[in-house]
Parts: C-alpha cells; sequence; structure tokens
C-alpha cells in the first residue's frame, strides 16, 4: 500500500528545462507545485575546477545509469530489440536540470515551415512530393503564434546572437550580442559570403557578457572554457534550469523539489488525473502524490513510456495507422559533414557549446526542392566547442590508423582541422515509433521503452546533399585533403550522432492524429498535460531546446486558464 501525501495544486514529473519553467511560472502566480525528480540535486559548486573529460565526456557522469533502466532498440519490427547496454548514439540526462545541464546551450528557433510542414509542402509543390509512409502533419499552431514564448524564453535565459536573415519574425533583438567570432569564423563567413550564402552567428545560451534576466538572476560571462557539452558549467554563464529558473520557483516558497524520486505511473480515474505513484530510490517506499493537475516534463522517452504504463490515451498500431502514444518517432541526420585539412594552426581547444557560425540556405524550405528527393533541409555551421584531448585526433583517409605516419600525421595536423557540420532533419515514418519492450523490464519489473527506427532514402538524399554543400564551404575556406560523407548506411546505436529525438507524444489539430493540443494538454484528460520535444510531429534542422522552451511558456498560459476554468482549452 502506497503511502498518500496531501493533495496539491500541481505536481510535476520531472525538474528540468519544461519542468523548471512552469514551476517558476506557477509559483509566481500564486499555485503550489511539487517537483518531482528522479535524479540527484545538482548545483554549480558541483563543477568547481571539474574540466574533466574523462568523467563527464568519456564515463558519462551526468547521465542516466543504464544499468537500472535503459532503452531497447531494432531498426525493423522484423527483428528482435536489444538494451542498449552502453552510450552511443545518444545521451540520456539525469538530475536536478536534467539535459539542460549538459546541453551545449545552441537556441534556435523552428522555421515558421516546421510547423505547418505538411500543408506548405503540398502547397508548394502537390501531395506526391510526400511519400504515402511519411507522417508529417501541420502541428496546431503557427510560428506567429509561438512567437512571443520564443522571445520570452530567450530573455529569460539571455541568448545572445544576431538576426538571422532566413528565421521567422522577431518582436525584440536578442538579449545580448553574439559570442566573440574566432580566426576560422571569420574564414567561414567570407567563404559563406562568396558563395552567396546568409551566414549569422549560431544562437547561444553561453552568455556574450553579463546579464540579468526579467526575473532578476544575474549571470557571468563565457569564460570560452571548451567544456559545455556533457559538463555542467561552474560559472553558470551557461543557460540551464539551475541557475535560470529553479531559483525563481524556490524563492517563493510555493515549490517544493523531491530529489531521488522514481515516478512509476499516473494515477487517473473518471477520465481525470489524480495524481501521481513514485519510489522514494532512498527508501524503497512508495508514495501517492495526489494533485489537480499532472504535468509531465520528462524527456522523450520518458514521458512516451509513462504514458503506456499508466494506460493512458490509445497505443500507436504501425499496422492499421491507428492510435496515438508512441506515433511519429524522429532522430536527426547528423552525419552530412566535411572537413578539410590546413597548414595553419588554429587555437581549437578554446570555444564554447554555442560558439560559432551557421547558414539556413538549406534549412526547411528555404530553397527550391522541385528536382530534389527529400523535404526540408538542415542548418550548416562551422562550431568551434573546444577540442579536447581525448576525443580529437583527426588525420587525413588515407593516413594508417596507427603505426609511425599515424603519429606524424597527428602531430601534423593538430589544431589543423576545422569541419563543417550540418543539423538533418527527420521525418516520421509509419514504421517508426515508440512502444513498450515485451521482453526487457527495468530494475522494477516495468518494461522498456522500445525504439523501432532506421533511415531512409529521404535521410540518404538529405545527407548526401548536406555534405557536398558543407564539402564546398571547406573548399572556399581552403581547407585540402576534404573528407565528406559519401553514403549514409543504416542507422547504428552504438555510436555518438545527437540526443536529439522527439515525438511520442505528439502535438496536433485533433485527436485523431496526436495526444496533445498546442497548449500541450492531453485531448484525453483535461488536467494532464504532457510537455517536451516528445510534442514535436517530426524533427526540424536544428536543436529542440529553444522550441521545447517556447512550448513550456505557452502550456504555462494553458495551466493558468484550465486552473480557473477546467475544460479543454482548444
Amino acid at each position: 500500500m502506497a503511502k498518500k501525501l496531501p493533495k496539491t495544486d500541481v505536481v510535476i514529473i520531472g525538474v528540468g528545462w519544461a519542468g523548471g519553467i512552469i514551476a517558476s511560472e506557477l509559483t509566481k502566480n500564486g499555485l503550489s507545485v511539487v517537483g518531482l525528480e528522479r535524479g540527484k540535486e545538482r548545483v554549480t559548486e558541483d563543477y568547481y575546477m571539474a574540466h574533466d573529460e574523462l568523467r563527464y565526456a568519456l564515463r558519462y557522469d551526468l547521465m542516466q545509469d543504464l544499468s537500472k533502466e535503459t532503452i531497447t532498440f531494432r531498426s525493423t519490427e522484423k527483428i528482435r530489440a536489444l538494451p542498449m547496454r552502453q552510450y552511443g548514439s545518444f545521451l540520456l540526462g539525469e538530475g536536478l536540470g536534467g539535459a539542460g545541464v549538459h546541453w551545449n546551450g545552441q537556441t534556435f528557433r523552428f522555421l515558421p515551415y516546421d510547423f505547418k510542414i505538411r500543408s506548405m509542402t503540398e502547397e508548394r509543390y502537390g501531395k506526391d512530393k510526400i511519400p504515402p509512409e511519411m507522417m508529417i502533419q501541420d502541428w496546431g499552431i503557427t510560428y506567429d503564434q509561438l512567437e512571443p514564448f520564443f522571445d520570452k524564453f530567450e530573455k529569460t535565459t539571455g541568448i545572445s546572437g544576431e538576426e538571422n536573415p532566413l528565421a521567422g519574425k522577431r518582436s525584440n533583438p536578442y538579449p545580448t550580442p553574439p559570442m566573440l567570432h574566432t580566426p576560422s569564423m571569420k574564414m567561414f563567413t567570407e567563404a559563406a559570403k562568396k558563395l552567396k550564402l546568409n551566414p549569422y552567428t549560431v544562437p547561444s545560451a553561453n552568455l556574450s557578457e553579463s546579464y540579468t534576466n526579467p526575473d532578476g538572476i544575474a549571470r557571468a560571462g563565457c569564460q570560452y572554457c571548451g567544456y559545455c557539452e556533457r559538463f555542467g558549467c561552474e560559472y553558470g554563464a551557461k543557460a540551464d534550469p539551475v541557475v535560470t529558473v529553479i531559483p525563481v520557483a524556490k524563492k517563493t516558497g510555493k515549490f517544493e523539489i523531491r530529489t531521488h524520486s522514481y515516478v512509476r505511473r499516473i494515477l487517473h480515474t473518471g477520465g481525470k488525473a489524480t495524481g501521481v505513484m513514485y519510489t522514494d530510490l532512498t527508501t524503497g517506499e512508495e508514495i501517492e502524490q495526489p494533485a489537480d493537475i499532472v504535468v509531465s516534463t520528462g524527456y522523450v522517452f520518458n514521458n512516451t513510456r509513462l504514458m503506456l504504463l499508466s494506460k493512458i490515451g490509445k497505443p500507436y498500431d504501425s499496422s492499421s495507422g491507428t492510435g496515438v502514444i508512441g506515433k511519429n518517432y524522429a532522430y536527426q541526420v547528423i552525419k552530412g559533414n566535411a572537413a578539410g585539412f590546413f597548414e595553419d594552426k588554429f587555437n581549437l581547444f578554446a570555444g564554447a557549446g554555442s560558439l560559432g557560425m551557421s547558414v539556413d540556405d538549406y534549412n526547411g524550405d528555404n530553397f527550391d526542392h522541385s528536382d530534389l528527393k527529400f523535404i526540408h533541409g538542415g542548418n550548416i555551421a562551422h562550431t568551434v566547442t573546444g577540442q579536447r584531448p581525448i576525443q580529437n585526433n583527426p588525420v587525413p583517409e588515407e593516413s594508417p590508423r596507427w603505426g609511425k605516419e599515424f603519429k606524424a600525421n597527428s602531430l601534423k595536423y593538430a589544431n589543423s582541422v576545422l569541419s563543417v557540420g550540418s543539423q538533418g532533419s527527420s521525418m516520421p515514418y509509419r514504421h517508426h515509433y515508440l512502444d513498450l519492450d515485451p521482453t526487457y523490464k527495468d530494475a522494477f519489473g516495468d518494461p522498456l521503452i522500445r525504439i523501432t527506427f532506421d533511415f531512409e532514402e529521404q535521410d540518404r538524399q538529405l545527407a548526401r546533399y548536406l555534405s557536398d554543400r558543407c564539402a564546398e564551404i571547406v573548399q572556399e575556406m581552403g581547407g585540402q585533403n576534404i573528407m565528406k560523407l559519401k553514403e549514409l548506411g543504416p542507422y547504428e546505436i552504438t555510436t555518438y550522432q545527437s540526443t536529439h529525438n522527439t515525438g511520442g507524444v505528439i502535438m496536433g489539430e485533433n485527436p485523431g492524429n496526436s495526444a496533445v493540443n498546442n497548449y500541450m494538454q492531453m485531448w484525453d484528460m483535461e488536467n494532464l498535460f504532457v510537455v517536451g520535444a516528445s510534442a514535436f510531429p517530426h524533427n526540424s534542422g536544428y536543436n529542440p531546446t529553444g522550441t521545447v522552451g517556447a512550448l513550456a511558456y505557452r502550456t504555462v498560459d494553458g495551466i493558468l486558464e484550465y486552473s480557473k476554468k477546467g475544460g479543454l482549452l482548444v
């Protein structure tokens, strides 16, 4: 029998970016909120003098313990899924602040095209442009509707940036100026302009200067130490939930954080959520936390798995194409990259997670796809993220991989290799989805989440196209012995590519094709909100965090309205 606690106004499952934003805004508006985080407490002092590449980048100190809970993966429905026993393709964060602690800080807004992708694609190219198995759909919201919430997220986090000529219109400039430009960034800019492209500085949550946000949170500027992605920031210069929104919620006195609290079920009766059941990982005790409103703000896999375990919403069935929970899992096409070798030496060890230049000329529908065998595209960028010593040792393709010549080339080309990379979009397919694994279970005996996914011809065409464009820029920069992707093989889970997983509890215009409306409110359960990249019906050619933050702020408006009036908001 679970121990039952007094009811609260709102219970939040997962205290990362979305959970922290919602807790901050709801408590400022007088609601009492309990935040349940299955990981441990995190503070900036944890990272003082902790530039330890082995501990954080290779031994994944900030990540989820895969021996207790992991995912299973298969490329097709014809084969049995197997558990991910060690980290590879993507990394799963854990602890207060979630993945917002170890992200790199690149903070883009999805393009207007993303939110109306199906209607805009059909309008320009006709229905035949979309393969029958590709399940793209409009999001049920437009860029213009979401723009004020992008603006609010950027002001809270102090994003440093400059106007992107090919993006949606902005109501305000970025709150802080763009980051410093390195010599190689200037080379990229000149090369891009010669190719008649439109370069701009990557929008950055690594502050370019000291900044105080509208909530009165003051943070110092970035030191360009190069320890951002997979690391916490000891200066607080990189915006994360622990140094931005969580302190605001705590200050109200209406926010209680319970760490080591593993939520296993959302409780419900009569078509409404009544609270959650979680296990206290310090004692093993099962606890029931009643609440008037339940908000699930976990990572993609956690949000989807919790809906399935709690039997909320209709599970997706790939054979019939019906159901919504687990539908439209998407990833990202990262391998369309190019690198060149230079005679000059560069300081590549200084950097930041979102220090760089990029172009969007080949992103979204910013270019004509009439004669191309894919839709959408990707952001192309040269980033200077800090070439840490263990993981970086590039040599030309023809070089041996060991021995005297390998050592000589390693020394020759250290700090002389520049790369231009792409983040390709990922479209959903009927046979790509998330469900509960019938064989493998976690430490509590609950089924693991199972991924069924592989790259499609859309992805192969897109990757080759973006790789060629990256190579053109590297060549214009003066690179020699240019290495680029020749063919995109099958998706494999053992090599790191991106932690930009999306879908599973997607948003849309109606309950027939989506799980949540544009306030992230479940169609099937009006007092349950599910927030995160799990709501994306497809993945764009950008990092997802800025769009997650904007959707979280919009969700706040919905929850506040619901708390007063009840009922479906859409």
